[in-house]
């Protein structure tokens, strides 16, 4: 019965932002939802959330990498964010000798902070730009759109760009193609790290854990923003000194009850909440299925060779936390769609939007033509999923992919020689850091196990030409599983790639026939060019045939709303969002209710000495044990707390995102979200839909008490 209720509560508000759901325009706030966050409890006024002429919460949240969220702390721009965002360059920061990611590192003083590759974006200012996007659109054809669009953006976003200061425009649609609107950023390139706990902190629980609640993990690491002495971003430099941000986040370790406000910016990486049946039909019997079992197969070898060797386990670190983080996800969200019938729900509005576009001019065929489309691509999704996760999931074949550039120019009429030397040197380049991060044993078996996988599970009408003809007539029958494995043995002994000798040679002179003759590129080639010839083609139609009927059916949404728009959201796509909920406990099913927090006594019940994912610092252990809390103990729980949950609507991006009380203050930092809500990137569950974050008291905790760089908690000076 309470399945039933929760499917028909969803139904009802399908499309329709209920009291947690909503990832905000941060510009709308004050039009949109202000009054409902009042009405949870906000303390801020609109221009303290959002404001272009003075400063405001806005002002304090970068993008933090390629892909998470980070918050100014202090006024010399301190940065915190997720351990995981910080992993790669922390792992790029250590070696065998000064392993950081294993022994945690902070910097006592800013001449001890570490350089790195990360850059960090301020967002300046937001700008609905739909009007000039659509007037330099009038009267095109979708496919023509599609090719002008792009030109049409940076005709825009050109005449806010100012190199010199680091600014640049980014247009984002928003509603599929209904809205755009352009983010201008100022992008900083010289960022330090400055702290992170040990891995056994900052990935207490590793794949065990992770999507999981209860947690115990300290998934934070800190850095440092860098100017030039007038303010400016501009490259490393040891004359470069501290930022001075426009605003900075209070830290308050006051602590938190269950049901007080709490607030969220970030940036939210992808959500298709207006996702329609047949693509969650797809997602649930071909793609996530496909994409769980050959990420399942790449980390079982990955993981047999790091568990063997600190260096093998460092060099492969950060590669295996990516894959295996959505290797679960895939998988948590199609049982979670299953469960709640999505599907069936999405059905029931499409048919009410059917009956209600047939005296409608220009709505009616939508689904028909959505069939038409899916049943055109679907017997090949397999295929490209195969292709992606499988062939070039072996990290030896995704760069022998890459070599088909090289081909390209060297096999191309009229290409000059510079043109060569350019694509041999970005070759050569490439060369170099893949090898600096090849494990040779757990990519042989790779490559043997996706070969045999896409032999075995891939229609044979869409292999590549001859390639498995070839391996079965030199190695033997395919239905072996040595075949692959003596197979792969072979093309690692033999290829260039892995030769310093023979790649020297090659890339000295290069040229197509040695190139084409290699073991590995003709068998990686093959594939590639098999699918960009034949599916890649039938893909970009089948994407762009679903874009303009998505723009065309979400219009359609909008008028059947009483309101239109006015109380809707976009789905995320990485620009700036705002949402607000709660911290809240929740039962997920019968006799089981979980607390809004967890503490350090339940580190310790989760602790298992020399364990993988549960090992701890001894120091930790030691200090837990005592009680030794200091300012940050918990009075309520006479414990510290090391996490908390919330209601909060967040997705991939948000990692890192800072959790404000009804203030403003720092409270925490989000980093994961709850199995039992893992198709919140399609659905969202007002009822088990939880943000988990890590309590910003361990995390002060874990600077001061177990790192000891107090000149770090001076810097931030918490509010007691």
């Amino acid at each position: 019965m309470k399945k039933l209720i929760l499917s028909l509560f969803l139904l009802a508000s399908l499309f329709s932002a209920r009291a947690d759901e909503g990832m905000w325009l941060p510009m709308l706030l004050g039009k949109q939802v202000y009054n409902d966050m009042v009405k949870r409890g906000l303390k801020l006024s609109k221009e303290q959330l959002y404001s272009i002429n003075k400063a405001s919460i806005k002002d304090a949240i970068v993008i933090f990498g390629r892909g998470c969220t980070g918050e100014i702390v202090s006024n010399q721009g301190l940065i915190f964010t997720n351990h995981h965002c910080g992993y790669e360059a922390i792992a790029a920061a250590s070696s065998v000798k000064n392993n950081y990611l294993r022994d945690g590192f902070y910097a006592y003083n800013k001449d001890q902070e570490i350089k790195s590759e990360l850059t960090v974006q301020f967002l300046e200012q937001i700008v609905d730009v739909t009007k000039q996007v659509e007037d330099s659109l009038k009267g095109l054809k979708w496919d023509d759109r599609v090719k002008k669009l792009q030109k049409v953006y940076k005709s825009i976003t050109d005449k806010v760009e100012d190199k010199e200061n680091g600014i640049a425009g980014r247009i984002y649609s928003m509603f599929k193609d209904n809205q755009y609107i352009m983010f201008v950023y100022k992008t900083y390139k010289d960022i330090r790290l400055v702290g992170t706990p040990p891995e056994s902190i900052g990935k207490f629980g590793g794949d065990t854990d992770n999507w999981e609640w209860p947690r115990h993990t300290g998934d934070f690491s800190i850095f440092r923003v860098y100017a030039s002495k007038d303010g400016k971003p501009t490259e490393y430099s040891n004359e470069n000194v501290p930022l001075t941000p426009k605003h900075f986040l209070p830290v308050s370790i006051k602590g938190i009850k269950d049901g007080d406000y709490a607030m969220i910016y970030g940036y939210p990486g992808g959500t298709n909440r207006y996702e329609t049946s047949y693509g969650i039909k797809l997602k649930n019997e071909v793609e996530n299925p496909a994409l769980v079992a050959l990420r399942d197969m790449r980390l079982k070898y990955m993981h047999e060779q790091m568990i063997k060797d600190p260096a093998v386990k460092l060099k492969l670190a950060s590669d295996y936390a990516g894959i295996a983080n959505y290797w679960k996800f895939f998988d948590g969200e199609t049982k979670q769609l299953i469960k709640y019938n999505v599907y069936d729900q999405k059905k029931q509005y499409e048919t009410e939007f059917a009956t209600w576009a047939k005296s409608r001019i220009g709505f009616k065929d939508i689904f028909t033509e959505y069939e038409k489309n899916y049943a055109n691509w679907t017997p090949y999704s397999k295929h490209r999923q195969y292709l992606r996760e499988g062939i070039l999931g072996s990290p030896l074949s995704a760069f022998a992919s890459s070599l088909i550039a090289l081909e390209t120019a060297l096999t191309k009429p009229g290409a000059t020689a510079e043109d060569i030397k350019k694509a041999a040197d970005a070759a050569n380049n490439a060369h170099k850091n893949f090898m600096n991060a090849e494990d040779l044993p757990s990519d042989k078996n790779i490559l043997a196990a996706v070969a045999k996988a896409f032999y075995n599970d891939i229609d044979k009408s869409q292999h590549p030409v001859g390639v498995y003809e070839k391996l079965s007539a030199a190695y033997g029958d395919l239905n072996d599983e040595n075949t692959f494995k003596k197979w792969a043995l072979d093309v690692f002994s033999k290829t260039m790639i892995l030769s310093d000798d023979k790649w020297n040679a090659f890339i000295a002179n290069p040229d197509s026939a040695s190139l084409q003759s290699d073991a590995m590129f003709n068998f990686t080639a093959a594939f590639v060019k098999n699918y960009n010839n034949k599916y890649m083609p039938l893909y970009t139609a089948f994407v762009n045939k679903n874009n303009e009927l998505g723009r065309l059916y979400l219009k359609g949404i909008i008028e059947r709303r009483p309101d239109g728009a006015a109380k809707m959201y976009p789905d995320a796509n990485f620009s700036m969002r705002v949402s607000f909920g709660n911290v809240k406990s929740y039962k997920p099913k019968d006799a089981v209710n979980y607390d809004f927090v967890t503490t350090a006594s339940g580190i310790l019940e989760k602790y298992v000495p020399g364990d993988y994912e549960f090992d701890l610092p001894s120091k930790e252990v030691e200090l837990i044990k005592n009680k030794d809390f200091g300012d940050y103990i918990d009075k309520n729980k006479n414990d510290l707390v090391v996490a908390f949950i919330t209601t909060n609507d967040i997705t991939g991006g948000n990692s890192g995102s800072p959790v404000m009380d009804a203030n403003g203050n720092l409270i925490g930092l989000a980093f994961d979200g709850n199995y039992e809500a893992l198709s919140h990137k399609i659905a969202f569950d007002a009822e088990l839909n939880r943000t988990i974050c890590v309590d910003v008291r361990y995390v002060l905790w874990c600077i001061d008490k177990l790192g000891g760089a107090t000149n770090l908690i001076d810097e931030i000076k918490p509010i007691k």
